[in-house]
């Protein structure tokens, strides 16, 4: 809980993720549970003796390829579409709990298939936590297939093909396609030919760039086609450029607890969130793999109010603009505007 007295309004106000990875949701007690049941042996190492042991590592990256390693190897747990499904539920539970009224949530089915885990399997599990989120909870929700930077090129286009095939973008199953994983090493364009592709045929884009990487990341994923940049907190190292995106209303998914954990800063205080506002950048605050970085969504938002002492304000300013920069039609993003505006206007009453 954040020390601000404004911590019951944070609480409270309407909300929505762009960035989360359903399989950083993992958490070390959903890990030892599923590989009991699922016959899956974790690695002889000491941070895996037990829970505790995992939990205490988490706490200890010391950057995001040592993250990715414990990410991976969490991921080996998942075998069937019930896994799947109920790894989703436990995060829709969580983030409804925090006050999010609409999640935009990713998976790497990369990851999955290289361990032979069937592509309906996966994306039936995802979709039916959605379903389940949207019936019981209220939220609404859009799944956004993730390919990872980490592996080659022809694994990416192999779940691409399956997804084309399965036309679950055309149905309405699949909402968009990003990229994450190692941001340093690979070409900054890999996907160049796979985006162009989806960019032909309409299917919103978004990538991880400007978290390791320079800003130059974020003007190549621009140029690829992406429409949302996922962190972009080193977007200040090029003035011309941060001008041109907040232009252009591109929508920064910044994850400050992340950043910190991953020793992308060193402080809470040093993610830009000032330096947005002022250059009118548009950006929504998240949670990115909150199992492993210890903080979901109002964690962050409660982290990034103990370092900035944002007004009510400013922080309308931040859910509006996450909603209206949420891939949702028009008469949704109306309902949650009128949301924060009924929400803020009863706070600032009381």
């Amino acid at each position: 809980m954040c020390q601000s007295d404004i911590h019951d309004f944070l609480q409270g106000l309407p909300k929505c993720e762009h960035h989360v990875h359903l399989e950083g949701c993992l958490t070390p007690d959903l890990i030892f549970e599923l590989a009991e049941k699922n016959n899956v042996q974790l690695p002889n190492s000491p941070a895996y003796e037990s829970v505790e042991a995992l939990h205490d590592r988490y706490g200890h990256f010391s950057n995001l390829d040592d993250f990715l390693s414990f990410y991976f190897t969490g991921m080996s747990v998942l075998h069937h579409e019930s896994d799947f499904a109920d790894l989703a539920w436990s995060y829709f539970q969580k983030a409804h709990a925090d006050g999010v009224h609409h999640a935009e949530v990713f998976f790497d089915p990369q990851v999955h298939r290289d361990r032979d885990i069937p592509y309906e399997t996966i994306v039936a599990g995802f979709v039916a936590g959605c379903h389940r989120a949207e019936k019981e909870l209220g939220l609404t929700t859009r799944l956004i297939l993730c390919f990872v930077r980490h592996l080659p090129l022809d694994s990416a286009a192999r779940v691409y093909d399956e997804a084309l095939a399965s036309k679950h973008f055309e149905d309405d199953v699949l909402h968009g396609l990003g990229w994450s994983s190692t941001e340093v090493g690979p070409p900054k364009d890999m996907f160049r030919t796979l985006y162009s592709s989806a960019s032909a045929r309409g299917i919103p884009l978004t990538a991880h760039a400007g978290e390791e990487g320079d800003a130059s990341y974020i003007s190549t994923a621009l140029e690829l086609g992406a429409r949302r940049i996922d962190h972009g907190i080193r977007l200040v190292e090029d003035p011309a450029l941060m001008e041109r995106v907040a232009k252009e209303g591109v929508l920064l998914t910044v994850c400050p607890i992340s950043n910190l954990q991953l020793r992308c800063v060193d402080d809470i205080a040093k993610v830009p969130i000032r330096k947005f506002l002022d250059a009118g950048v548009c950006f929504s605050i998240n949670s990115d793999d909150p199992a492993y970085f210890g903080g979901y969504i109002l964690d962050n938002y409660c982290a990034v109010q103990d370092a900035f002492s944002l007004s009510v304000g400013e922080w309308r300013v931040i859910a509006e603009n996450s909603v209206r920069a949420s891939w949702i039609g028009e008469e949704r993003k109306t309902e949650l505007l009128r949301r924060i505006d009924e929400y803020v206007q009863k706070y600032v009453v009381v």
